[in-house]
């Protein structure tokens, strides 16, 4: 290395405020030997649903050195992202859809790698090391990576918790060949609070610390491909892409509030969006609308189930006439969560004419399921 440490630590610190990075630290590539340990527990109790690529790529995620044997150290980063409103009162206004704050803006994978790429080619530039940038599209644990590097700590949500930017930190990681020194991992701070468990409307968390994916609405709206299982839909309400319930509650973001400068900004169309502009999209709509957003990767059924579901716990009758229409889509996984909805809305009578005119026509099993499951309306007469 041609340059001390603390001078190109002290270059790469600066740079990486330069380009938007709020958060900076430094970890031993092998500062996390539990990881594979507490990994394979939690694959094991199969907390990770139809994630499948997690129980595949279980070896490499475990430790940077299984991905990458020559990496040395790890520089975590991280970019605030915290929303200038409370995306809780958003839950508030039914006819309305909740999107996940971090889906609000440009999808973040766009927006940090250049910014991580330039930065890692200043680090190898200096070094000579080889380097490899990573932003959550690889088998990285950057989260208890991030707590190793001292950036912040996981909380008992899981999430990664900053004192400067609370729960709202997009994380980015840079493997190394070089020997760098490492900062002191932060030790967890969550102290006796449990907002972010108690505020959960689904119970995903079997314990502190601990996730059950299957359980969490972010996985169901998100990942998970097929029918939103009934036991969870009155409690996803209008959150049609995410839920921010336990990040939203944690006492540290008062301070990321302080932050604007550093902030990624929501964009105002999709912050707060009426349920009745998005369950008449079409593909073309859909693409239109989310064009590089991450929203869009989830695709136009599987955005159009969580809008239906959400249209059903809207208990507005003026969206009836919109989820009807969705009844005959041809999508099978749109139609399905069009029955819910409309049941959910309509009086029992109109339920039962609307059955008899549909079913006998309808040829998917999982549809036909929906007619016949019980569903609690939100209109009673």
């Amino acid at each position: 290395m041609s340059i001390s440490s603390s001078t190109l630590l002290a270059e790469l610190r600066d740079r990486a405020q330069a380009l938007g990075f709020g958060a900076f630290g430094v970890a031993r590539a092998d500062a996390r030997p539990d990881l594979p340990e507490k990994l394979g527990a939690a694959l094991e109790r199969h907390w990770h649903g139809d994630m499948g690529w997690m129980a595949e790529t279980a070896e490499r995620r475990g430790a940077p050195e299984a991905l990458w044997p020559d990496a040395r150290s790890v520089i975590m980063v991280g970019m605030n992202y915290g929303p200038d409103t409370d995306p809780m009162a958003d839950l508030g206004h039914p006819t309305r859809g909740n999107i996940s704050v971090y889906a609000r803006n440009r999808d973040y994978h766009d927006i940090i790698k250049g910014k991580l790429k330039e930065l890692a080619g200043l680090l190898s530039r200096r070094t000579g090391a080889e380097v490899k940038v990573f932003v959550d599209t690889a088998p990285v644990m950057e989260k208890p990576l991030g707590e190793a590097a001292g950036i912040g700590w996981q909380g008992k949500h899981t999430v990664l918790v900053s004192r400067e930017f609370g729960s709202w930190l997009f994380l980015g990681a840079i493997f190394t060949a070089a020997e760098l020194p490492a900062d002191d991992p932060h030790p967890e701070s969550c102290g006796n609070c449990r907002r972010c468990l108690d505020i959960c409307p689904t119970n995903a968390f079997p314990a502190p610390f601990q996730l059950d994916a299957r359980r969490c609405l972010s996985y169901l709206n998100i990942e998970h491909p097929g029918p939103i299982p009934h036991e969870f839909r009155v409690a996803m309400g209008n959150r049609i892409y995410g839920c921010d319930d336990c990040l939203a509650v944690c006492p540290w973001n008062k301070f990321a509030s302080l932050t604007h400068e550093a902030r990624l900004m929501a964009r105002d169309d999709l912050k707060s969006p009426a349920l009745a502009d998005l369950v008449q999209l079409d593909d073309a709509g859909f693409r239109a609308l989310f064009a590089g957003s991450p929203i869009k990767r989830i695709g136009h059924a599987r955005f159009l189930r969580n809008v239906l579901i959400a249209v059903g716990n809207s208990g507005d009758p003026a969206l009836v006439v919109h989820a009807e229409a969705r009844l005959r889509d041809t999508d099978p996984l749109i139609r399905g969560a069009a029955v819910w909805a409309v049941r959910r809305l309509v009086t029992k009578t109109r339920a039962d004419a609307l059955e008899l005119a549909f079913l006998t026509d309808e040829g998917d099993i999982s549809v036909r399921a929906e007619w016949s499951a019980a569903v609690q309306p939100v209109r009673t007469n």
